[in-house]
């Protein structure tokens, strides 16, 4: 393939499909080195192939069981009878609130797919109380339930199951009835299987050769997509279009993407800052998000994702470590712009992250450290049995906000916006800074411009990410990748909480047990944390805000 001139704008890789293109010298170089490596080893026609040796000895095993995204295109049309007949008889039976209760890429792909179609899904991707009420509380009478976990085991998940089964049965729903309201997809011989079918719920069986953030085109993304009324054949043939473009080096637009955002890490480059730039595919970042954090975020290197909301966003400008990624087309200058429609896209970017994989030495496959916050979570919910959870006494209280932090973490802050100045100034050079939000992301979704206030006075990267969705996507990186992390976390306190049927904790204990678990992890890898519990919520995001936009000597201009 071409790559153009040196200091100039490479050619489209394909325009009827993805196209990708770089738009920088610096990156076009870089991409220009890691295609001519790629050519040269081999990789496109052995990953076609689904050569499971591409990412070493140390990755084949894994490998050999997660390469079956490459052909979800094709085998993913077998599902549309299956799922064509739930959704008729869903609407027959008056189920049209359709509700998926899934984390990571069971609910990711779901989500950016029926925004794209412009069709209502109601996502439970959390474990925030006053979240679910507000779910449970809306047409449950017409609630239809996708329950969506590959391994089956997810506690988040199960919590909604078993939350769901009570709602339904205090209604007086049962037997044919209350079976017609659950479908569930899983992975074939998890525990969610057998339990499922002895419940009598209808089960549609998932690839199990394909990993969560790589199931966009399987049973996780179109089952709840067709069933909420996206146009699924329509996604898969935008799909097998791009698939025909992925076996060679000339054209093969997943090939330059991977190309680019190893090949400008490689180079330093390794904070990919996206922004949806005058795209149609809203949300889309989240999904992309994912995908890279998990699937290079490991081994002490990895890429990071840092989404912002259009480019005229603060953190979206050039920097000696950062690859400015527009999603769409972009307005303003960057390094590399991505445009096409919603299928081609899904399967272009997993190609990417594979190829990205390769190219950092690290296998895109695997979540090593994914459990770890996990661990933690049951650990504390099991030591703590009915007692209060270890939340330790705050270092000081500023209005409605409790400040917990190492002492030495926290010089000589005394209120919040001098523990916000800390945080600016805490991440190394090739730093950032993540803000996690374990709180309601609709009822408590002002806390996402926590993001920009803060971005807009550090040169740093700032990420968001709302708990405890993010421990399934960026929490990966965060333990996995560079030692470069300073971390605020936010949680807050629970005003009707919701029990978990047949479990020892409720869903606000469990969302702070989770909080807790992942600060523990992070503590324990030696990255800075600050967690931030807000005792009324609207009153401690507002005073939040109001910190960020003023530094502790005073307003920051």
């Amino acid at each position: 393939m071409s790559t153009g001139p040196p200091g100039g704008t490479r050619p489209p890789a394909r325009a009827s499909s993805v196209t990708v293109q770089t738009r920088s010298t610096a990156v076009s170089e870089a991409t220009a080195q890691a295609l001519g490596k790629l050519a040269g080893d081999g990789v496109p026609g052995a990953l076609a192939a689904g050569d499971a040796t591409l990412w070493g000895p140390a990755a084949e095993r894994e490998a050999s069981t997660r390469l079956g995204w490459l052909q979800a295109p094709q085998f993913s049309r077998e599902l549309l009878p299956e799922i064509g007949e739930l959704a008729e008889r869903s609407r027959a039976g008056g189920l049209d609130h359709v509700v998926l209760a899934g984390m990571g890429g069971s609910s990711l792909a779901p989500e950016v797919i029926t925004r794209a179609a412009r069709v209502p899904l109601t996502i439970l991707d959390t474990t925030d109380p006053h979240q679910t009420s507000r779910a449970l509380g809306d047409r449950l009478d017409r609630t239809l339930v996708i329950v969506s976990s590959k391994s089956g085991a997810t506690i988040e998940t199960d919590s909604h199951r078993r939350i769901y089964e009570q709602a339904f049965a205090a209604e007086g729903i049962s037997g044919d009835s209350l079976q017609r309201r659950f479908i569930v997809v899983t992975d074939p011989g998890s525990p969610l299987e057998d339990s499922a079918r002895d419940a009598g719920y209808h089960v549609t069986q998932a690839d199990p050769y394909v990993g969560g953030r790589y199931s966009a085109l399987t049973a996780f993304g179109l089952v709840p997509g067709g069933l909420a009324g996206a146009d699924l054949s329509r996604l898969l043939d935008d799909a097998e279009d791009a698939l025909a473009d992925l076996a060679g080096v000339d054209g093969n637009p997943g090939l330059v993407l991977g190309a680019a955002l190893g090949g400008y890490a490689l180079a330093g480059h390794d904070k990919a800052v996206l922004a949806e730039a005058d795209s149609t595919i809203t949300g889309f970042g989240d999904w992309v998000e994912q995908l890279i954090a998990e699937s290079t975020g490991k081994e002490g290197r990895g890429i990071l994702p840092v989404v912002v909301q259009s480019e005229d966003s603060p953190g979206f400008s050039p920097a000696p470590d950062i690859h400015l990624i527009g999603l769409g087309a972009p307005r303003r200058p960057v390094d590399t712009s991505v445009h096409g429609p919603l299928g081609a896209q899904f399967l272009i970017w997993e190609y990417a992250a594979a190829v990205a994989g390769r190219l950092l030495g690290i296998n895109p496959f695997d979540q090593p450290n994914v459990a770890e916050s996990k661990e933690n979570t049951t650990a504390l919910l099991a030591e703590a049995g009915s007692g209060p959870l270890p939340t330790g006494r705050p270092a000081f209280v500023d209005g409605a906000v409790e400040v917990h932090a190492e002492p030495d973490l926290l010089r000589d802050a005394t209120d919040l916006a001098g523990v916000l100045d800390v945080l600016l100034w805490s991440p190394p050079e090739g730093g950032y800074l993540a803000v996690m939000a374990y709180l309601d992301r609709q009822g408590d979704g002002a806390a996402a411009k926590l993001r920009d206030a803060l971005a807009a006075r550090t040169t740093r990267p700032v990420t968001f990410g709302w708990g405890p969705r993010l421990l399934h996507s960026t929490g990966q990186y965060h333990k996995g990748g560079p030692r470069s992390g300073v971390f605020l976390q936010i949680t807050g306190a629970v005003q009707r909480d919701v029990e978990v049927p047949g479990q020892p904790f409720t869903l606000g204990r469990l969302q702070l047990a989770q909080a807790l678990g992942d600060m523990g992890a992070l503590r324990a890898r030696g990255r800075p944390i600050v967690r931030l519990h807000l005792h009324d919520r609207a009153t401690g995001i507002a005073q939040l805000l109001a910190a960020a936009s003023t530094s502790a000597t005073g307003a920051y201009a």
